[in-house]
């Protein structure tokens, strides 16, 4: 993999993190980081999608009509929205009711429709893949970090297993805790950013 291939991968993670640095996708990330599973299957839905309308809107951008490429980049990723949706509840029913309206809502994601618009519109198809396996990890991390506390305080389990059994903060699985954890997550993202750019 060359330098520049590493980069566009890794940059989601950490440097360019949609959550905690560029704040796109806030609403489905506080509203389905109630649950380790429900932040891994909403991680690994957005990142299926990512990479599939990254990768094909690399490949048509130069054939597609500039007055007509966000009507388009909608429907191609409508196309893999509909696909995750459709796997998610023929192969984990319980999973996708849990996460209820948040999968189709990727249609309209920022994460993506920013992603296809900043990056895959302009690049090639493999470093397009690469951004979106990128921001998919990053995506996906951010959510899980997110939740582990969550769910730990608010409903005293993590991913089905207890941890404790005394009566749980319920504060924490509902918005104002999401927002707590959030806000938290977000400044010890600065500080540490801040003190290794030092």
């Amino acid at each position: 993999m060359q330098k520049g291939s590493f980069h566009e991968l890794t940059k989601g993670i950490w440097a360019e993190n949609p959550i905690f640095l560029l704040m796109l996708g806030c609403c489905p990330t506080l509203a389905v980081s109630t649950s380790v599973m429900n932040a891994i299957g909403m991680g690994i839905a957005a990142t299926f999608v990512l990479i599939g309308s990254n990768l094909i809107i690399s490949l048509v951008r130069d054939i597609v009509p500039n007055d007509v490429r966000i009507p388009v980049y909608v429907v191609i990723i409508a196309t893999f929205v509909t696909m995750i949706d459709k796997g998610m509840a023929a192969f984990t029913p319980a999973l996708s009711a849990s996460l209820g309206i948040f999968i189709p809502l990727i249609v309209v994601n920022c994460i993506i429709l920013g992603r296809a618009e900043a990056f895959a519109n302009k690049n090639t198809p493999l470093d397009s893949i690469y951004d979106a396996i990128g921001m998919g990890i990053g995506f996906t991390l951010a959510l899980v970090i997110i939740a582990l506390p969550r769910e730990a305080l608010g409903d005293g389990k993590i991913a089905g297993y207890t941890i404790f059994s005394n009566d749980p903060c319920l504060l924490m699985i509902m918005a104002p805790g999401g927002f707590f954890v959030f806000g938290l997550l977000m400044g010890l993202k600065k500080y540490l950013s801040l003190k290794g750019a030092n």
